[in-house]
């Protein structure tokens, strides 16, 4: 028993030693611990297994690695981009007034060589203009900043929808211009364009987002309405017909509206309404004024304010006659090379059909945004395509371009260039409509 006792005596004067007692804290650690270790091994072998498969599956794709897999895939319940606060406009911010401020650092967004998708009406550098300080100037309103595009942030925006633009050539202008602006993150393989009459579709296969140009001229049906084969200079407009431009635009999440210059050839226009075989003439702002009904009453009847968005987007403005910003001469905007500084509207740009567009929208039932980039685009007189552009499809000769004043495009625009610009202000309105987790 004192064998005992004493052995007792031992064991309990082991434990009080400092380091056996540490012995024993640590060895229980390690058992505490051992399945903390083992289900953690398992989860990142799992992991592994996953993500070695993706990277299989989506060829280790650029935009997979940064923003996720798309809806649909394997794992389709992906994160959805964050709008901070700072990436959105405030709401007394008027994006529409501002100054051109010279930026060769950060200007522009592109190039010409880095976009293949530009028609060669646009591609002014590369057409022969000897500058290219049209390129250079960035857009800064008065008040506030316009939030730096982000293509990557864009597409994420736009997953699994279909943005369009609709209207003339300058409204292709800036669906070349959103091509451009998102095409460079988009690896090869994963975009596509295709052309089918009246539409371009531009997709971007990995979020499943689809841009999309429609050539609509004057919003409703007309004669010129094909593609390619439009006549300038007999018009006639169908003022109460739109259902078959309508079909295409039905369903589309985000839409573009543009329809300006085509109604300004000319103080009358042929149209009919209310009845199909009785053409009279119009007063241009009487016509237009009942196209934009007929337009409003599509919108009500078809649109589903709570996942479609409509923008319209006001007029695009020419530079015919120089004399308007240089007094005393005679000339248009050939040999432009920097925007005009200080107040300026040119005839050119309708007030009457400003208004018109005002109060269409104010009387709409849903809502419809207007871009008023008028008055931002007006002091842009050097960044039109002049003579480095085409004329009824073919650039022009030597000859031509020698003969400006009756040669030089002064309502078409160079790319890069001003509608880069106006899908800068698109995209700040689509971030401030943005609602996040949605």
């Amino acid at each position: 028993m004192l064998a005992t006792k004493v052995k007792t005596l031992a064991i309990f004067s082991s434990f009080n030693h400092p380091m056996s007692i540490q012995s024993l804290i640590d060895h229980r650690r390690i058992q505490s611990l051992f399945p903390i270790v083992l289900y953690s091994i398992l989860v990142l072998g799992a992991a592994r297994l996953v993500l070695d498969s993706l990277k299989i599956s989506h060829n280790n794709s650029y935009v997979f690695r940064l923003y996720g897999m798309p809806n649909g895939g394997r794992n389709s319940r992906l994160l959805p981009v964050v709008v901070l606060p700072e990436d959105r406009i405030e709401e007394d911010c008027n994006v529409f007034e501002g100054t051109w401020m010279w930026d060769n650092v950060s200007y522009p967004l592109y190039e010409e060589e880095s976009c293949p998708y530009l028609v060669k009406q646009t591609t002014c550098h590369k057409n022969g203009r000897p500058d290219s300080f049209y390129k250079n100037w960035r857009w800064q309103p008065s008040g506030c900043n316009l939030p730096r595009f982000d293509a990557l942030k864009l597409l994420h925006m736009l997953r699994d929808k279909r943005m369009m633009f609709i209207g003339d050539s300058l409204q292709r202008g800036q669906f070349e211009s959103m091509i451009c602006l998102i095409q460079s993150v988009i690896p090869e393989g994963k975009k596509s364009l295709e052309r089918i009459p009246p539409m371009k579709i531009f997709k971007i296969e990995e979020f499943n987002v689809s841009i999309e140009y429609y050539w609509a001229p004057f919003i409703v049906e007309s004669i010129s309405d094909h593609a390619t084969n439009h006549t300038v200079h007999k018009r006639m407009v169908r003022l109460d017909s739109i259902a078959n431009h309508g079909k295409h635009w039905k369903g589309v999440d985000i839409l573009v509206f543009e329809s300006y210059v085509w109604w300004m050839h000319k103080p009358l226009i042929n149209a009919t309404y209310e009845s199909p075989h009785r053409v009279k003439e119009y007063n241009v702002t009487t016509a237009y004024k009942l196209a934009l009904e007929t337009w409003a009453n599509w919108l009500e009847s078809n649109i589903k304010p709570l996942t479609q968005k409509v923008f319209f987007m006001s007029m695009s403005p020419t530079h015919l006659w120089s004399w308007e910003w240089k007094p005393g001469s005679n000339e248009n905007c050939f040999n432009e090379s920097y925007p005009i500084q200080g107040p300026y509207w040119g005839t050119g740009s309708n007030l009457e059909i400003m208004q018109i567009i005002h109060d269409a929208l104010r009387l709409l039932k849903i809502d419809v945004t207007l871009l008023n980039i008028t008055q931002l685009s007006e002091y842009r007189k050097d960044a039109h395509t002049s003579v480095y552009g085409e004329r009824k499809g073919k650039l022009l000769t030597k000859k031509q371009r020698a003969n400006p004043k009756d040669f030089a495009d002064c309502i078409h625009w160079c790319l890069p260039g001003v509608p880069d610009a106006w899908n800068e202000i698109l995209y700040a309105y689509l971030l401030k409509g943005y609602q996040n987790f949605s």
